[in-house]
């Protein structure tokens, strides 16, 4: 099982307002919220109560000195996001032609220094595009039907997984979403084996940015992509089935439905996709 995060870790904030705060990275996803003081109404009547809000901060990817994108994310596991989203973003194709990833607190947010191979950057000046705000959708900032529409290459041929092992797998990720059970508004993905054991499980406020997240965990432990699959919290989009397939991930499932141009790409694309994927059904499209 993944290493346990601790439920009862408490962000320590200093406050400027009701909202504002100075921004830290955490050591553990649970650790990445903030207290408020809100009125809660209930049954008819309202009462004061103490609410953990899940933590949002600017995050901006900077390549070889120059700014590409920023998205709002959670502060934790940024470096596996960064190599995450550089290999399902096709910024790079390994792992290893990403040389360091440096964090640097700023003012207004954290800024992720990456280096990458000059062959590589080379390329990305290219097409470089300013995309914001990916915690809504993956297509923010694209200039032209082309950038928003791209083709992927086809992953290997899934391993079969049963229902017995996805239903395992289904009734195992809630238990260790904690930003989720102490804030209701994180998304997760998971690795889970062969045999629906989870390995691994990354939670950020963007699905995407915890695809990412898990996909740059993934190729940093160097695991075999084909002895596992993905789970993720949230619906199965265009860019979820991208993501995957750029990273070499050839089974997706999500608890929610997909889109009809995920089942079109997924299909194309030989990936294994399963929706609602709840405790005691499934819908497999690919």
């Amino acid at each position: 099982m993944p290493r346990r995060l601790k439920k009862n870790a408490e962000l320590d904030l200093k406050k400027k307002g009701t909202t504002d705060c100075s921004i830290e990275l955490h050591d553990e996803a649970a650790d990445c919220y903030q207290r408020f003081e809100v009125d809660k109404w209930c049954d008819g009547s309202s009462v004061r109560v103490e609410e953990k809000v899940a933590l949002e901060i600017p995050v901006a990817f900077v390549y070889n000195g120059i700014s590409h994108v920023v998205m709002m994310a959670t502060p934790h596991n940024l470096k596996e996001l960064a190599l995450g989203f550089s290999l399902s973003e096709g910024i790079i194709d390994k792992a290893d032609q990403l040389y360091s990833v440096e964090v640097e607190i700023k003012e207004q947010g954290i800024e992720l220094n990456i280096e990458i191979s000059t062959q590589k950057f080379v390329q990305l000046k290219h097409w470089r595009r300013n995309q914001t705000g990916r915690t809504g959708c993956g297509l923010c900032g694209a200039e032209s039907l082309q950038q928003a529409i791209r083709p992927v290459t086809a992953v290997k041929p899934a391993a079969a997984i049963s229902a017995e092992v996805l239903q395992r797998a289904i009734l195992s990720l809630s238990d260790e979403q904690l930003l989720q059970q102490i804030t209701g508004a994180s998304h997760c993905a998971a690795w889970h084996d062969l045999t629906g054991k989870m390995m691994l499980l990354r939670e950020d406020v963007g699905r995407h940015n915890a695809l990412d997240k898990l996909i740059g965990s993934l190729h940093k432990e160097q695991i075999d992509l084909a002895k596992g699959f993905v789970v993720i919290s949230s619906r199965a989009s265009y860019e979820m089935v991208f993501k995957s397939c750029r990273a070499g991930i050839s089974s997706l499932v999500a608890v929610s439905a997909p889109t009809a141009l995920a089942i079109n790409l997924a299909r194309e694309a030989n990936l294994s996709l399963i929706g609602f994927a709840r405790p005691g059904r499934f819908v497999s499209y690919c």
